[in-house]
Order: structure tokens, then C-alpha cells, then sequence
């Protein structure tokens, strides 16, 4: 018997270059939101980049998406990335809130149509 409560599996996973120093933002906020392990995986060639579908450094993904790439060129590099929060701030890493939403739209079918 299934359970009506029971959430799909998810998976989470941070690409990066080596030594980005946006990648202890990204984990920490992370962990700040949900206690789903991440697992970090550094590139080093934008061939590999392309392959993974890295835009920039940290790309974060749910179950192999990236929620965050709306409104971003698309183009997958090694390049540093930045994000824009609520305020329309730059900041290294999204909120909280930002994260939120992401794991909710990635993870909730019924939420994505909603949004």
C-alpha cells in the first residue's frame, strides 16, 4: 500500500568549477532549507559543462533541472554565475525563499501548475 504522504525521491546536485567561492554560499543556504544530501561535482571543461548542462558556477540541480535557468541565456560554460534574489539583488546564492520554491515546483507537479 502506498502512501498518500510519501514524496518522491529527490535528487540534488551542485556543479561547479574548482575553488569557486560561491559554492559554500549555495551548500549553506541549502542546508538552511532542506536535509536532502547535495552531492557537488566539479567541472573543468566547458565540453563537460555542455554535457551536464552547467551555466556557470554553482548550477544547482533537482532531479537534473535547473529551476533557476529561466531567464538566463542558457549557455553552458565554466564561467562563475550569479543570481538575483527577491530584491533583485546580486548575490552569490537564492534565498531561501528562492530555494523553497524551487524544491516545491521541481518536486510538486500539482504546484507547477499552480505557479
Amino acid at each position: 500500500m502506498t502512501s498518500s504522504n510519501r514524496q518522491p525521491a529527490v535528487t540534488i546536485e551542485v556543479l561547479h568549477v574548482p575553488d569557486c567561492p560561491n559554492l559554500i554560499p549555495m551548500l549553506d543556504r541549502l542546508r538552511e532549507v532542506t536535509d536532502i544530501p547535495a552531492t557537488t561535482r566539479e567541472v573543468t571543461t566547458d565540453a563537460e559543462a555542455a554535457a551536464r548542462g552547467m551555466t556557470g558556477s554553482p548550477t544547482l540541480l533537482i532531479n537534473g533541472v535547473d529551476p533557476f535557468a529561466l531567464g538566463t541565456s542558457g549557455e553552458c560554460s565554466i564561467a562563475c554565475r550569479l543570481y538575483r534574489d527577491e530584491n533583485n539583488q546580486i548575490v552569490p546564492a537564492p534565498s531561501a525563499d528562492q530555494f523553497r520554491a524551487a524544491l516545491t515546483r521541481t518536486t510538486d507537479p500539482d504546484e507547477s501548475e499552480r505557479l
